[in-house]
């Protein structure tokens, strides 16, 4: 019974080793190969000298911003809504859910938006679009070489008097532009979920197209955001100030029509009161009653309209861009030293795997 932990002792001591000499072996056949992985190495090196020299510079512009959850719509106006539904005005409604979470995200990521800062200016003083630079610095002219009716497409012109294959090709090319831009360019993310604090990062060789495009994207999204967010106010104070005119209007011409019964009998005959006191109560009825009317429709615009101000602003921006642009690069030195060890190590891995296959095809010979 003794002997049989003696023997798994021994088992152990042996298989230990047979590791050490097999590493041993390993090791000093990778030393017989020094000079193979050195010079493939070298090449490494230079391979990522030669890319860390054509690699353009990429230029990175930010811009961070608070969004504002403004639940303005949810109460205020709940008091006036029967008098408000008189007019056939709903002063109630919120929108403010189509900007929480993560919708106002993909809204920066959407085509309407990219779309729109695109075919925005890249440079006020010059005739010169954001889309006609990214196609510069992507070369993608060369591309369509072979495409003259994509070589030929102009991004100024109005799409609806466009042909229908020329439209076309118009939007597949932007479609095409937006997706590269949503996977390449474009970078927005909440800097911690737990805070309404935005960041917007644009990244691109051309550090021009990525301040301006930075800039224009941020801009479009904020006027779009306001005149979601107010579009109910807006209407609504549009609508009441034309109730308002209309009541007005009315009252107006009321008092004025009581005015001329009077005029228009200076010396009535006391047996016929009637021909003066049924018009001028009639039209004095009138006046009161749209006095009435007048003064909450007044009151309605004005809180409207408070409501209105109060909707404003709906984005702080906390950071902008600014020249000189953060700038990423690989350096020289970082490029030789990460090519070296690349290649270094797929040299190993090679002559291991070669030096494994000529094992096993050794042990087939000799077993036959």
């Amino acid at each position: 019974m003794a002997t049989e932990p003696r023997n798994q002792m021994e088992d152990d001591e042996i298989s230990f080793k047979e590791l050490i000499l097999a590493v041993q072996g390993w090791l000093s056949y990778l030393l017989s190969r020094w000079k193979v992985i050195l010079i493939i190495g070298i090449l490494g090196g230079i391979v990522g000298l030669g890319y860390s020299v054509l690699k353009k510079p990429l230029y990175t512009a930010s811009t961070t911003f608070v969004l504002e959850g403004n639940d303005v719509g949810k109460g205020g106006l709940g008091g006036l809504s029967g008098v408000a539904a008189m007019a056939g005005i709903n002063l109630g409604g919120d929108v403010g859910g189509l900007f929480q979470g993560n919708n106002i995200l993909e809204l920066y990521k959407s085509r309407r938006m990219l779309e729109q800062t695109l075919l925005s200016k890249a440079n006020p003083d010059k005739d010169e679009l954001l889309i006609e630079r990214y196609i510069a610095y992507n070369e993608i002219k060369d591309d369509w070489k072979d495409q003259p009716e994509l070589l030929n497409l102009d991004f100024r012109r109005d799409p609806e008097i466009l042909d229908s294959l020329t439209h076309r090709l118009r939007n597949g090319a932007i479609s095409s532009f937006v997706n590269a831009i949503r996977s390449d360019v474009l970078l927005v993310e909440k800097i911690d979920k737990n805070l309404s604090i935005i960041k917007v990062d644009v990244t691109s060789p051309d550090e021009v197209f990525s301040k301006v495009f930075n800039e224009t994207l941020v801009r479009k999204v904020n006027e779009f955001y306001v005149q979601t967010k107010t579009r109910k106010s807006t209407d609504n104070i549009v609508i009441l100030e034309q109730k308002v005119d209309s009541v007005r209007a009315v009252m107006t011409g009321a008092i004025y029509s009581a005015a001329r019964v009077s005029d228009a009998t200076p010396n009535l005959n006391p047996t016929r009161q009637v021909q003066r006191i049924a018009p001028t109560q009639e039209a004095q009825f009138s006046a009161e009653a749209n006095k009435a009317i007048l003064s909450q429709l007044l009151q309605n615009l004005e809180l409207t309209k408070m409501t209105f101000l109060q909707e404003q602003p709906l984005i702080q921006l906390v950071d902008t861009p600014v020249y000189p642009l953060k700038i990423e690069r690989v350096g020289k030195i970082k490029g030789i030293v990460i090519g070296g060890f690349f290649f270094a190590f797929l040299a190993v891995f090679s002559v291991i795997l070669s030096k494994y296959f000529q094992n096993i095809m050794a042990e087939d010979n000799y077993g036959k």
